[in-house]
């Protein structure tokens, strides 16, 4: 009789067979808890795939996977000002959150950083080491597609938001503002005469700051960093606007039942939701015990790793409590500081476990400031939102959202108490939202295979395939001009101007010739 031992290792003898394991480098360098949950789901998914990989993060993870090779960069946390979420500041206008000046500024330090730290430099002048793909973050600078010229491999860049015109310039080309919002906005597509003005301002304007700042910073630093190890290699560098626009792909945390159905090009994958665990982890026992309890539902509320609660102003505090205090329902509070005195509905948490919190059938309600991450976990569990988004994409997440009908919008003001109150109430009598927050979670989910098996299967499909070149747009063997058939117009032109003169001509030699003919008849 075969012992069950010996059946368990000849099925990992065949799978190991048919698996091919590839050394991958993964660059995920923004200092932010939110990238680091999406960048470490990326290396997870990998490692249980039974690849090797190579992380460089600003956010160590303290993975003990022998496969796994941790390049601690988290020096750069400093260059991403604490100061600049600070809800207090945001209230009094002392900061704009949509001003882009020091938020650039900040990640053309952080990529700067990233490549002059000494680890990262160590694999860069390693010319004994090899990767089969390297799959790096974009975060507005293309710098790190340097890994592939002096690696020699295909390369994937990794988003955190919905998809907008950088992100096809990069592989295709940039989509029409008519139709498309840029992440800053507040428009919601389709769009009046006046929004469809306002996003072509937005996608020129930011161009410029992007081609035209952001661009020769980067460059500059391209060559800084890899044009010796190239020489190191006896390879010259090839050109910064070749390599950064040779992506094989783009893996996008995005996903129909979250934003807009955009045009998507062919190496573009929308992936939204891998990052969520397939078996949610358990709630520690007296959360459990709390939830289970709650007989009335349980509201969640988290301003999420990079605002906190606790800079909101005392007034708003102590006012959101006494709201809180007056429900029915259990509320849990992300709070990052302990609050004396709390009434018995409401419990602080200074660290919660989202996911659990939003799987659990008593959980009725989410208020959340509207992060992609927050907005996919709520629509995975079906869970309705109120939005209280504070910077960047968190606007247009919730306005999405409630467009939907799943979410209620509250602005950050000093109404904030009147506002949530209502949204409160407003939810809790309409069904509407949870209707609608159970109807986008069927879309989400009814998907061929989870978003995780989907990023595994294209990150394999790029190596085996040696770039996926069969997936690149041919946009990019066409120039703008050509595009915009502007060749063709002026190749009308040039006829219509040629046949107006040799018309003219052919008049003048008749007017000639018949004036000839005249003075010999005379």
């Amino acid at each position: 009789m075969v012992s069950p031992l010996r059946i368990c290792l000849v099925v990992l003898s065949i799978a190991t067979a048919f698996t091919e394991a590839y050394n991958i480098l993964v660059v995920s360098s923004f200092p932010s808890k939110s990238h680091a949950i999406l960048g470490d789901a990326y290396v997870n998914l990998l490692l249980d795939a039974g690849h090797e990989v190579t992380y460089i993060n600003a956010n160590p993870s303290n993975n003990s996977n022998p496969l796994l090779h941790e390049i601690d960069v988290s020096e750069i946390k400093k260059y991403l000002k604490s100061d600049l979420m600070n809800l207090e500041r945001i209230l009094n206008k002392e900061f704009d959150a949509k001003d882009q000046n020091e938020f650039v500024e900040a990640l053309l330090s952080i990529s700067k950083a990233t490549l002059e730290n000494v680890d990262v430099a160590k694999i860069i002048s390693n010319t004994n080491l090899k990767f089969d793909l390297i799959i790096a973050e974009w975060m507005f600078t293309e710098v790190y597609a340097g890994f592939s010229a002096i690696f020699d491999c295909p390369f994937i860049w990794f988003t955190t938001m919905e998809p907008f015109w950088t992100t096809f310039y990069l592989i295709d080309e940039a989509s029409n503002p008519t139709y498309t919002t840029f992440p800053m906005s507040n428009n919601i597509a389709p769009f009046t005469f006046k929004e469809r003005v306002q996003e072509l301002i937005l996608q020129v304007a930011f161009y410029f700051t992007k081609e035209w700042n952001m661009y020769f910073v980067d460059k500059e630093l391209y060559t800084k960093t890899f044009a010796p190890a190239m020489a190191q290699r006896g390879k010259a560098l090839p050109p910064y606007d070749e390599i950064r626009f040779n992506a094989s792909m783009i893996l996008g945390n995005s996903h129909v039942s979250l934003g807009d159905a955009n045009r998507l090009p062919q190496n573009y994958k929308p992936i939204a939701g891998y990052h969520i665990n397939q078996n949610v982890k358990p709630l520690t026992k007296e959360l459990k015990n709390i939830m289970d309890n709650s007989k009335n539902g349980v509201i969640y509320f988290s301003l999420g790793s990079n605002v906190r609660s606790k800079d909101l102003p005392d007034i708003i505090k102590r006012k959101l409590i006494n709201i809180f205090s007056q429900l029915e329902q259990t509320v849990l509070w992300k709070f990052e500081e302990d609050f004396p005195d709390l009434p018995k509905n409401i419990h602080v948490l200074k660290w919660a476990p989202q996911q659990s919190i939003l799987a659990h059938p008593n959980c009725i309600m989410f208020i959340t400031h509207g992060g992609l991450l927050s907005i996919t976990e709520a629509v995975h569990f079906g869970v309705p939102i109120i939005g209280i988004p504070v910077f960047a994409d968190q606007h247009i997440n919730v306005q999405k959202a409630v467009k939907k009908g799943f979410a209620k919008q509250v602005d950050l003001s000093f109404s904030i108490v009147e506002d949530i109150e209502d949204a409160i109430q407003e939810m809790l009598h309409n069904s509407s939202y949870r209707n609608k927050a159970k109807e986008f979670s069927f879309i989400y989910h009814h998907r061929p295979i989870s978003p995780g098996a989907e990023f595994v299967h294209w990150v394999e499909h790029v190596v085996r395939t040696k770039g996926a070149a069969h997936l690149r747009s041919p946009a990019f063997t066409v120039t703008w001009y050509q595009k915009l058939y502007l060749d063709l117009i002026a190749v009308i032109a040039i006829t219509i101007v040629l046949t107006f003169v040799c018309m003219k001509l052919i008049v003048r030699i008749c007017s000639r010739n018949n004036e000839s003919h005249m003075k010999k008849m005379n």
